[in-house]
């Protein structure tokens, strides 16, 4: 089915109907059967790595992490600092790469922009839509991603509004993504579901197809401000998702599992997962991100670990 982006009134055929036939045009998402889906999650935690490509895996878990920081006290300051870690999370004698992005409140950006400038490797991504309840008029937020686009913003990360979405309301959700993604401009959008309130398997799978034909560019997890955050079995439906999507239109959505990833081992359970279910296509930084600041000190711990045969303490790497 070929979805058509950029305005907030372009619609695939379908989804011009009335709110019944709305429905009817998601009538083929998949059921999901939680016992397979969790238990084919879970087999991804077992792969047995060698140790080069564990190192490998590793220093591509570093360049697909956005370092996030949202908090009430978050001041230029501590942007500044992030985006130094993001650049060079290590000595360079260990060839890690820089990270994805950093990620930030809106009021923020600008601070962000001025330390990495306009040719950084690392992008700047920032929470927007009524970050992290989703519950702000739509022209507050369509203002304010247009005003954070404006200040630099290479990246959006929107939430959903899950009122709507568990009312019933699926073709309101979808306007408000498109409407977003269109005040987006030349930014790339990453739809935040927020899977620990959208109850089961089923809801995460018809919300990321939802997303998707909507416009996102990348389909998110969670905010990191809600329990349970990012999971194996969650994002394997939303991997799934992706995958069928890619087989039907072409297009190719990334993923972001956000929140609740803070090892090493996890970090790389999550890659394999990857491969297994998408392919080497989506081993990038452009298809594939995790959001977990505090796992790239683990990540940091397990490459020197690899490259000097001996662990540091977790004292010996600055925090993100």
């Amino acid at each position: 089915m070929k979805t058509v982006r950029g305005t907030a009134t372009t619609r695939p055929a379908f989804l011009a109907l009335p709110s019944a036939s709305f429905q009817r045009g998601f009538a083929t998402v998949p059921t999901i059967d939680q016992i397979m889906i969790e238990e084919r999650a879970s087999a991804f935690t077992k792969r047995s790595l060698k140790t080069s490509a564990k190192l490998a895996g590793l220093k591509m878990a570093v360049a697909m992490c956005d370092l996030t920081t949202l908090e009430g006290k978050d001041t230029p300051g501590k942007v500044a600092y992030l985006c130094q870690k993001a650049l060079q999370p290590i000595d360079a004698k260990y060839g890690v790469p820089p990270c994805a992005a950093v990620c930030v409140y809106p009021n923020l950006v600008k601070p962000a922009r001025r330390f990495l400038g306009d040719r950084s490797p690392v992008k700047i991504a920032a929470v927007a839509t009524g970050f992290p309840s989703g519950q702000y008029p739509l022209r507050t937020k369509l203002e304010e991603v247009r005003r954070t686009v404006a200040d630099g913003a290479d990246e959006i990360d929107m939430v959903i509004n899950r009122s709507a979405f568990l009312a019933g309301e699926h073709a309101r959700m979808f306007d408000e993504i498109a409407a977003t993604k269109a005040a987006c401009g030349p930014a790339h959008l990453k739809v935040i579901l927020e899977t620990g309130e959208l109850v089961t398997y089923d809801n995460v799978r018809l919300a990321s197809e939802i997303a998707m034909q909507a416009g996102g560019d990348f389909i998110k997890t969670s905010t990191g401000k809600v329990s349970p955050a990012a999971t194996l079995p969650v994002t394997l439906v939303m991997l799934e998702a992706i995958r069928d999507h890619f087989f039907a239109t072409g297009i190719r959505i990334g993923m972001k599992p956000a929140g609740g990833i803070r090892t090493a081992k996890q970090a790389l359970a999550y890659l394999v997962m990857v491969k297994e279910t998408l392919g080497d296509d989506w081993l990038t930084p452009d298809l594939f991100r995790i959001g977990a600041s505090s796992l790239v000190t683990d990540l940091l711990m397990q490459i020197v670990k690899c490259a000097e045969g001996n662990y540091q303490a977790a004292d010996y790497f600055s925090l993100p």
